[in-house]
Protein backbone atom coordinates (compact mmCIF):
# COMPACT_ATOMS: atom_id res chain seq x y z
CA UNK A 1 0.00 0.00 0.00
CA UNK A 2 1.14 3.38 -0.31
CA UNK A 3 1.73 5.94 1.82
CA UNK A 4 1.38 9.27 2.18
CA UNK A 5 4.74 9.45 3.88
CA UNK A 6 6.09 7.94 0.52
CA UNK A 7 4.70 10.50 -1.77
CA UNK A 8 5.85 13.00 0.58
CA UNK A 9 8.80 11.85 0.41
CA UNK A 10 9.15 12.02 -3.72
CA UNK A 11 7.96 15.36 -4.11
CA UNK A 12 10.06 16.74 -1.77
CA UNK A 13 13.18 14.97 -3.15
CA UNK A 14 11.78 16.02 -6.43
CA UNK A 15 11.42 19.63 -5.14
CA UNK A 16 15.31 19.45 -4.02
CA UNK A 17 16.77 17.77 -6.91
CA UNK A 18 15.42 20.90 -9.21
CA UNK A 19 17.42 23.29 -7.81
CA UNK A 20 14.50 25.97 -7.35
CA UNK A 21 13.71 27.80 -4.37
CA UNK A 22 10.21 27.08 -2.74
CA UNK A 23 9.60 30.53 -3.64
CA UNK A 24 10.13 29.89 -7.22
CA UNK A 25 8.07 26.67 -7.68
CA UNK A 26 5.30 28.51 -6.13
CA UNK A 27 5.41 31.53 -7.93
CA UNK A 28 5.39 29.34 -11.39
CA UNK A 29 2.03 27.52 -10.29
CA UNK A 30 0.86 30.73 -8.87
CA UNK A 31 0.16 29.26 -5.28
CA UNK A 32 1.89 30.29 -1.86
CA UNK A 33 5.21 29.19 -0.81
CA UNK A 34 4.04 27.82 2.60
CA UNK A 35 2.39 25.38 0.51
CA UNK A 36 5.39 24.43 -0.63
CA UNK A 37 6.64 23.69 2.29
CA UNK A 38 3.25 21.73 4.03
CA UNK A 39 3.88 19.60 0.94
CA UNK A 40 7.48 19.09 1.68
CA UNK A 41 6.74 18.18 5.36
CA UNK A 42 3.78 16.02 4.93
CA UNK A 43 1.53 18.18 6.26
CA UNK A 44 -0.41 18.47 3.17
CA UNK A 45 -0.89 16.39 -0.05
CA UNK A 46 -1.75 19.01 -3.15
CA UNK A 47 -4.66 18.86 -5.14
CA UNK A 48 -4.71 17.03 -8.26
CA UNK A 49 -4.27 19.85 -10.69
CA UNK A 50 -1.47 21.11 -8.39
CA UNK A 51 0.06 18.05 -8.42
CA UNK A 52 -0.20 18.46 -11.87
CA UNK A 53 1.59 21.62 -12.53
CA UNK A 54 3.90 20.70 -9.71
CA UNK A 55 5.35 17.71 -11.97
CA UNK A 56 4.90 19.96 -15.09
CA UNK A 57 7.32 22.79 -13.04
CA UNK A 58 9.18 19.80 -11.58
CA UNK A 59 9.88 18.05 -15.07
CA UNK A 60 8.97 14.76 -12.85
CA UNK A 61 6.19 12.28 -14.07
CA UNK A 62 3.35 11.91 -11.92
CA UNK A 63 3.50 8.07 -11.73
CA UNK A 64 6.86 8.56 -10.04
CA UNK A 65 5.81 10.92 -7.44
CA UNK A 66 2.30 8.62 -7.04
CA UNK A 67 4.31 5.44 -6.03
CA UNK A 68 3.15 3.95 -9.30
CA UNK A 69 6.56 2.32 -10.17
CA UNK A 70 6.73 0.32 -6.99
Amino acid sequence: MITTKQIQARLAESIKQSGMTQNEIASKIGINRSQISCYITGRKLPALDTLANLCKVLDVDANYILCQDL
